[in-house]
């Protein structure tokens, strides 16, 4: 009788749990379905949009509690907006995208009178108009990028060519301080000048951005490291601090990004990206007690320096670039059955993976579930915790990093526990971050302190939270190929652009001398250089309503009113005729800095 009862209770039990599993179609084992989290991302965004929409349209930075805005200069410079044209493009709120380019068309303006930082400017301003004409093909995009290019051209009249830190729109002029440039922002304009180029067919845009790598390679940095700090007048390195964050990052994300984009046409830059990736696992790569979690780390007195045991959160972006470099944006399981695959390339993904744990526990080991902005590991025997913050490094911007190589991981793997990371930081997110006004409006806020859950929300919504953050978590969870990586790669900002081929309008201008040390050395041919498949015929975005061109716009004849505009600029002509007498100048310059 018992044993009846016993299981007739169960039999309910399971009656219940299988309707109420049918009912809600959606949980399994505490995740939804990952088209249910998809929708969930989605809301956020819109979320967000409506309270900038109705309190701060048009302004360029947005304080989310007090709902307001304000401009970084006298007019608005489209910081919000241009930004995350391509995240409502991509996820398919063709209104709210609409909206967005009819205020492009109307109210952005660059010729403004006053200066804007030419490494921002680039990647969330050039790159957000790139991206938009990319998917889109609207012309109002490539005409405005096009204006806006030609508006920052000042910023290259210097000595070496390095460009100046911040640009005057109207006037051409540009200014740098203490004659110090970063590696990053001088490393991470490449990609849009270069697209840039090859949709209007004017190469001054690449000569621009190309001059640059030359310049920096030409110091030689040992390992293929270079230091953060560059003097503008002699290309030559100032100091010898090393690292993959803050002013460092985004330069060794473009070597990879720029072989990829010219489709393994230009193998200077996979060489380059290969020594910094040995570089770093020599020098930089450090791991914690007791648990052993894998980091980079920085080196403050450069190769050969005692390695500090911390790692921001924007270092985060490297272990999706590593796994990116691995495959060539192939799945793992294809780029293994190429024929260049090799041991190298089987290490590097290795040690994505592990990086990839480590920036997942930056997260796990606080009581927001957010990550601070720098994480500090412990490698001394005794200790009980492999990851702590100081004080000062507690604030949560609600950077994209980890959600970034989440998504890459996911993308090359398909192993679900990246989707599951990803959906427990997600919910960290609106958890944590989350703030409802007086007025009932729901928006988002970056966080003081996530060591507590006590409220710390700070009067700001980051762009790249839009542009960026809420873009991979979306991607992360889509089950079609909206941006296939093979056909496209990411800016530093988000912003995807097509690969394409850069014959016969265009070439590497520079190479390494014969007698440098470092030509002697080679790496097999990234994943894809070998076996270049045709381009599969395409129908479009999955799940979205209009075609997403393949590398269409920049494989296609010049934009002719683009190019009209550029020819009768003036800051063209007057660029191509100083041209030439600048060239020679510089490169003695240079010859003389590097001796």
């Amino acid at each position: 009788m018992l044993i009846r009862a016993a299981l007739a209770l169960l039999a309910v039990f399971l009656v219940y749990y299988l309707l109420g599993s049918a009912q809600s179609g959606e949980y399994s084992r505490g995740y939804p379905s990952w088209s249910r989290a998809k929708n969930e991302v989605k809301e956020v965004l819109l979320d967000s949009w409506r309270a900038y929409e109705d309190n701060a349209w048009g302004k360029d930075i947005y304080n989310s509690i007090s709902g307001s805005g304000k401009n970084i200069g006298p007019t608005p410079m489209g910081w919000m907006i241009v930004d995350l044209l391509d995240t409502l493009w991509l996820m398919d709120l063709k209104d709210e995208f609409n909206k967005a380019k009819e205020w492009v068309k109307t109210d952005l303006k660059y010729d403004q009178n006053f200066d804007v930082s030419t490494f921002e400017t680039t990647i969330r301003m050039l790159g957000g108009l790139l991206s938009a004409f990319a998917l889109s093909g609207d012309d109002i995009f490539l005409e405005r990028a096009a204006e806006l290019a030609n508006n920052m051209l000042g910023a290259f009249d210097t000595p070496t060519g390095l460009p100046h830190s911040e640009i005057n729109l109207k006037t051409g002029k540009g200014r740098t301080y203490n004659l110090q440039l970063s590696t990053a922002e001088i490393g991470t304009l490449q990609l849009e000048f270069k697209y840039l180029s090859k949709l209007t067919g004017e190469d001054l845009y690449w000569r621009k951005a190309e001059r640059v790598m030359a310049v920096l390679d030409a110091n030689q940095p040992e390992d293929g490291l270079a230091p953060i700090d560059v003097n503008i007048n002699s290309g030559e390195y100032m100091k010898n601090r090393i690292l993959f964050g803050p002013r460092g990052d985004s330069f060794y994300e473009y070597l990879l990004k720029q072989y990829l984009q010219t489709k393994y046409q230009e193998p200077v830059y996979w060489q380059m990206y290969k020594e910094s990736v040995e570089g770093a696992k020599k020098h930089l790569v450090g791991h914690s007690k007791p648990n052993g979690l894998t980091f980079i780390g920085e080196l403050e007195r450069g190769v050969g320096g005692n390695l500090l045991p911390q790692m921001g959160h924007l270092v985060c972006f490297y272990p999706g670039l590593l796994a990116l470099g691995a495959t060539g944006g192939h799945s793992l399981s294809k780029a293994r059955k190429l024929s260049n695959w090799s041991e190298d390339k089987e290490s590097d993904f290795r040690l994505a993976e592990e990086l990839t744990e480590t920036c997942y526990q930056m997260y796990k080991t606080t009581a927001t579930g957010l990550s601070g902005e720098i994480a500090m590991f412990n490698t001394e025997e005794g200790g009980e915790n492999d990851i702590t913050y100081k004080p000062t490094d507690v604030h949560n911007l609600q950077r994209p990093e980890t959600v970034e190589s989440l998504y890459y991981m996911y993308k090359f793997t398909g192993d679900e526990k990246y989707r599951k990371w990803g959906y427990d930081i997600f919910r960290s997110f609106v958890k944590a971050t989350q703030y409802k006004g007086h007025d009932g409006r729901i928006t988002y806020t970056c966080l003081k302190d996530v060591t507590t859950t006590a409220p710390s929300h700070n009067d700001n919504m980051e762009s790249f939270w839009l542009a960026e953050t809420l873009k991979y978590f979306y991607l992360l969870f889509d089950d079609s190929d909206l941006v296939p990586l093979t056909e496209y790669v990411f800016n530093t900002e988000a912003h995807p652009l097509p690969r394409f081929d850069i014959k016969p309008l265009f070439k590497t201008g520079w190479q390494r001398d014969a007698s440098d040390p470092r030509s002697g050395k080679r790496f097999a041919p990234g994943v894809g250089a070998l076996e270049v498949e045709a381009e599969p015929d395409r129908k479009g975005i999955k799940g979205g309503k209009k075609e997403m061109p393949r590398a269409a716009p920049a494989a296609k004849k010049i934009d002719d009113a683009a190019h009209d505009m550029i020819k009768s600029d003036p800051s063209i002509k007057n660029a191509e005729k100083e041209e030439k007498k600048k060239v020679e100048k510089a490169l003695k310059e240079i010859e003389k800095a590097v001796g």
